[in-house]
């Protein structure tokens, strides 16, 4: 009895853990994060239900607090008022202690009455998960134990532990931290890793902080969403509904106006809009200065250029100079900077009705093509073939 029913080998248990706690991850990516808090899929009910079920016998987490503390997080990302963010609370302590402040927000009564609608609210979620969240971890040791033997001790510890650490800590933590971005969303969110494998997708922060409706957090096409995968699947079997995906923009050749479709498609796919000027104006023209620079001047273009590229503000009174110093010396560099704002202003106004904002991109293309700067009047080209993929 030592050794449990299954009786396995030590290779036996490790195989066994990954798959219990990538059930885990896949119930809270899945169910919690797609399904619940952003309704980006449809989940069929027993698939829903057994989610439900596993998360309270192996995280007892509650899906009212979960989903009302992620869609917090998403109204002030990054910001005071964000209950999990690295730069509002250090890298070590959300890292570390990102349970406590999990736990912390849950006691919000505020959080949970705003951000919980459309949770579950049955007699099961109010009389059985919610009533006795705890009850079902010790059930899961009990099930641990009579399964693996003692190693079960060590399977329920691993279980327990790794939605805290990886989702709590790695996620909210790194992934608003360190790694690299797709897109220029407002906060800090980054993609930790291309391959999202252990976590389930959720390593692709940036992508999902930037369509964060969207089923599918990949975006390129060497990225890897394992939960997207599970998604498909339950898809071809008749068990899940893909609601929403992020926006595929595509370049139709042998448009020459800028109708209301480039208009939606610029609005609706703006994220993409910034992150191709940055590729197609801005690095080339870098690029370009940076040839011509001396020596002086080619290390204060260096050191400017995650800011030029990325239309990050500076953050320090030196960088502020030595911005304003590049963009007074490169009179390109400033028309580019000077162009990709203006053309932000034009999805910013949200007090324009649509021929408005229609007159101002067609405006923006016609200066932009007329700078005699060659990739900007290149990029205005191709923006009026610019439209969305049907989904």
């Amino acid at each position: 009895m030592l050794d449990g029913i299954l009786d396995l080998s030590l290779g036996g248990y490790v195989i066994a853990t990954v798959i219990l706690t990538q059930i885990t991850i896949a119930s809270v990516t899945l169910y919690l994060h797609r399904h619940q808090a952003h309704r980006a899929i449809d989940l069929h009910p027993l698939v829903s239900h057994f989610f439900r079920f596993w998360l309270w016998l192996t995280t007892g987490m509650v899906t009212r607090d979960w989903v009302s503390i992620h869609r917090k997080h998403h109204a002030y990302s990054d910001r005071e008022g964000d209950p999990h963010s690295p730069a509002v609370f250090g890298i070590r302590k959300v890292l570390w202690q990102g349970a406590e402040l999990y736990r912390g927000e849950a006691d919000n009564a505020e959080t949970i009455a705003k951000y919980s609608h459309g949770t579950p609210n049955d007699w099961l979620e109010n009389h059985v998960y919610s009533a006795h969240s705890g009850k079902g971890l010790v059930l899961m040791l009990l099930i641990d134990l009579l399964l693996f033997g003692v190693a079960g001790i060590t399977i329920w510890a691993i279980q327990l532990l790794w939605i805290p650490f990886w989702a709590a800590g790695v996620i909210n933590g790194i992934g608003h931290f360190w790694g690299y971005r797709n897109f220029e969303s407002r906060d800090r969110a980054t993609n930790v890793s291309p391959w999202g494998l252990w976590i389930g997708g959720e390593e692709l922060h940036n992508n999902h902080h930037a369509y964060p409706s969207s089923a599918r957090f990949s975006s390129r096409w060497w990225e890897l969403d394992i939960g997207w995968f599970y998604i498909r699947l339950l898809s071809v079997l008749g068990l899940a509904k893909v609601r929403k995906t992020a926006p595929r923009p595509v370049i139709l050749p042998g448009i020459t106006r800028v109708d209301m479709e480039t208009l939606r498609a610029v609005i609706v796919a703006r994220l993409d809009v910034t992150a191709n000027y940055a590729k197609q104006v801005v690095s080339p023209v870098l690029r370009q200065e940076l040839a011509r620079a001396d020596r002086s001047w080619g290390r204060a273009l260096k050191q400017c250029r995650q800011l030029l590229l990325k239309g990050q503000e500076a953050v320090d009174l030196n960088t502020k100079e030595r911005l304003s110093a590049v963009l007074e010396r490169y009179h390109r560099l400033r028309t580019v900077v000077q162009f990709r704002q203006q053309l932000q202003d034009v999805w910013e106004r949200t007090s324009n009705n649509q021929e408005q904002l229609l007159r101002s991109l067609q405006d923006w293309c016609q200066r932009a093509e007329a700078t005699g700067i060659q990739a900007l009047a290149d990029f205005a080209r191709s923006l009026r073939g610019f439209r969305l993929q049907p989904a």
